[in-house]
């Protein structure tokens, strides 16, 4: 096969395996493969290795994510490899097997299929494979289940070592087709790329249908009595009121993004007798542990326990959790170990309710809460046929704490300013609301997006990225229950609410004489009322998660300034304002911050001025309403239009991290307006 055959066939089986989470999990796994491709320089034939660089994906892995090696000058390292004490300085020799500049990173498994002679190598975390992996007589069960097909490897830490063992092992018996490397996962090969995916398949649906066939129903033991899970509607209810008090606690050393599911599979584990012991147990795959820590915090109440006792347990539970893993570290710790990188939890584990977990951005709050849904699946398979025994707490460490990983962490980019922060912005379907949500999720923050029009919230929700940096939200902020129901909504996604901006508003022109007692109303019911309603949700949310936050209201050159038929909507925005004043006032003590923003004529992209208000002030003006944005312009000091995106500027550079001293503030966007100059 030549070299473009092999890659494309490659990326097609990387595809194909990532796809399936009893597969492989999340950036975890490798695939390779071998073939023939020109010298860049002599045009002579080379061997070479195509793998899946460091940090890659299967399932969404490209070319670009391969690194690309010289097979003779990787498999010359044999002959010059200093021991398993020095495994690690392999890892800087890859460097120099490189084949041409356009190659990623290559992994710590490099090794494990540079040096296997099969031409196509799969390295998976399979469930069911895992499960003989973590049993405590796993090599028995790997002879039983496959024969001499498959090999049993014992645990050894990923590196050229574990490379060398696998490739004689593969040696000396031509006949297998893969291994069961003991605590980590499972390698197959063949001579093919279709072969070698078929192994890869053969192994994993072999050990699932051996663990139906031969495990006892009740892996984790019988029910325990009120453990079980909740009804849904009030598993959602709970797990949104714990969601902010659980955030503070897994970010008491840096702030964190939170992920909640609710699935079958936790929902059992935590009903029965055996997870307490289990959860103790922690995980055992590298994969799973680097991404959920050496164990989870595990609540010991029933769902039904009052919830400021509850609360009080986990403030309990969280203390001890951190102190055990102080503990942990310091028991294993080496003079040249990284730093410890903080001590809660990435996991939390709430019996009849379901599983929180934490991590650095939305996305890698979720794969771990995925890896840990896979260790219990793990733990099931084990414990059905045998007993789950996880690799050493000092080998955990070893990993969690490798020279190799604290760089892989080093290298990773600088965080945006806004990363970890959740915002929720209220009317961010189009206009002014629109430009605040995409500003703020450009800077890093997790958005909300909060619109009576759900259609448009959507739209703008997919605009940001998805499920991973926005959510959209159906709110008509006159109604509590839907304002309720958007936060509740907001902590079950993200895990909290860091930032709340009040946009939403209408705007009504009509001179006193003709404003009704329903213009009245309608006015102060969606922007007095509306933003009053959303700043007290927020700071409900706020105050339990404990951790600060930030309140911006979106008010208006109006609230200071008096101008003609304009009644309803001027008082309003003087409303608004009051209230910016007022809860800086009371919310301070909380570490909340309530600012606000003065825009005016922004009529371009304007979701109020589409609506006719744009068609009533340029009436009032006298000048025809596409000259409406012009006007305002040159009525200004600075005779520049104000569009919405600079009210997004001035949105951010107040959350942004410069202004943390301010609260209580009204910045002008308005180009300058000496009348509305604030006093």
């Amino acid at each position: 096969m030549n070299a473009s055959a092999a890659v494309a066939a490659l990326l097609d089986r990387s595809h194909r395996l990532g796809a399936d989470p009893r597969t492989t999990n999340y950036a975890g796994g490798n695939t390779s493969a071998k073939a023939t491709g020109p010298d860049p320089v002599t045009g002579a034939p080379v061997d070479l290795l195509w793998v899946k660089g460091s940090g890659g994906d299967l399932g969404t892995l490209t070319e670009s994510g391969l690194a690309v090696l010289r097979l003779d000058r990787l498999r010359v390292l044999a002959d010059v490899y200093p021991g398993v004490d020095r495994e690690d300085e392999m890892v800087a020799a890859f460097a120099y097997c490189v084949h041409g500049p356009a190659t990623a990173a290559p992994s710590i498994d490099t090794a494990m299929h540079g040096l296997l002679a099969a031409p196509h190598v799969d390295h998976l975390h399979p469930d069911a494979g895992l499960a003989l992996a973590c049993a405590a007589d796993g090599e028995k069960l790997t002879a039983e289940c496959f024969g001499d097909a498959v090999l049993w490897i014992p645990w050894r830490r990923p590196g050229f070592q574990l490379g060398l063992d696998i490739a004689a092992a593969h040696a000396a018996h031509p006949q297998a087709i893969g291994c069961i490397l003991g605590g980590h996962g499972i390698t197959a090969w063949g001579a093919t790329s279709e072969e070698c995916e078929a192994n890869s398949l053969r192994i994993i649906g072999t050990a699932q249908a051996f663990l139906d066939e031969h495990g006892r129903p009740e892996p984790f033991g019988p029910p325990i009595p009120g453990f079980e899970a909740l009804p849904a509607p009030d598993r959602r209810s709970r797990a949104a009121a714990l969601a902010p008090h659980l955030r503070a606690l897994a970010s008491a050393d840096s702030p964190q993004v939170g992920h909640f599911t609710d699935d079958a599979a936790v929902l059992d584990f935590l009903a029965r007798a055996e997870h307490p012991r289990l959860a103790a147990l922690g995980t055992s795959c590298p994969d799973h542990f680097l991404r959920t820590k050496v164990r989870p915090l595990v609540l010991d109440r029933p769902p039904t326990a009052p919830l400021d006792e509850t609360v009080a347990r986990l403030h309990e539970l969280h203390s001890a959790y951190r102190d055990d893993y102080r503990g942990y570290y310091d028991r294993h710790a080496a003079a040249d170990s990284p730093p410890m990188r903080g001590a809660d939890p990435a996991i939390v584990l709430i019996p009849g309710v379901g599983m929180f977990s934490f991590g650095r951005d939305k996305q890698t709050a979720r794969v771990a809460g995925e890896f840990y849904l896979n260790a219990i699946n793990v733990m099931r398979g084990a414990e059905a046929v045998s007993t789950y025994a996880p690799i050493e707490e000092s080998e955990k460490f070893r990993i969690e704490y490798w020279a190799l990983e604290e760089a892989k962490l080093q290298r990773m980019p600088r965080p945006k300013p806004l990363a970890t922060r959740v915002a929720l912005v209220t009317g961010a379907g189009s206009g002014i609301g629109k430009a605040i949500a995409h500003r703020l999720a450009a800077e890093g923050a997790c958005v909300v997006v909060a619109d009576r029009d759900a259609a448009s919230a959507d739209t703008v929700a997919k605009e940001l990225g998805g499920p991973d940096r926005a959510l959209a939200v159906t709110v008509d902020v006159t109604s509590e229950q839907q304002i309720a129901d958007a936060f509740a909504a907001a902590v079950l996604a993200f895990g909290g609410v860091d930032l709340v901006v009040n946009n939403a508003g209408i705007s009504i022109s009509k001179p006193l004489l003709e404003t009704t007692a329903d213009d009245w109303d309608r006015q102060h019911g969606i922007m007095a009322r509306g933003s009053f309603l959303v700043a007290r949700e927020a700071a409900r949310v706020l105050a339990d998660q404990g951790l600060g936050g930030d309140v911006v209201y979106i008010v208006s050159k109006n609230a200071v300034f008096a101008g003609p038929n304009n009644i309803a909507y001027s008082a309003a925005k003087a409303d608004q304002a009051h209230q910016v004043r007022l809860l800086a006032a009371e919310l301070g003590e909380h570490g909340i911050r309530v600012n606000g923003v003065n825009p005016d004529g922004v009529v371009r992209g304007s979701g109020i001025f589409a609506s006719g208000w744009g068609a009533q002030r340029a009436a009032v003006y006298g000048v025809p309403e596409e000259k409406l944005g012009e006007f305002y312009a040159q009525r200004t000091i600075l005779k520049r239009e104000v569009l919405p995106e600079h009210v997004a500027n001035a949105v951010f550079a107040l959350v942004g991290g410069d202004l943390t001293h301010t609260t209580g503030l009204l910045v002008p966007v308005d180009a300058g307006v000496a009348a509305a100059f604030l006093r």
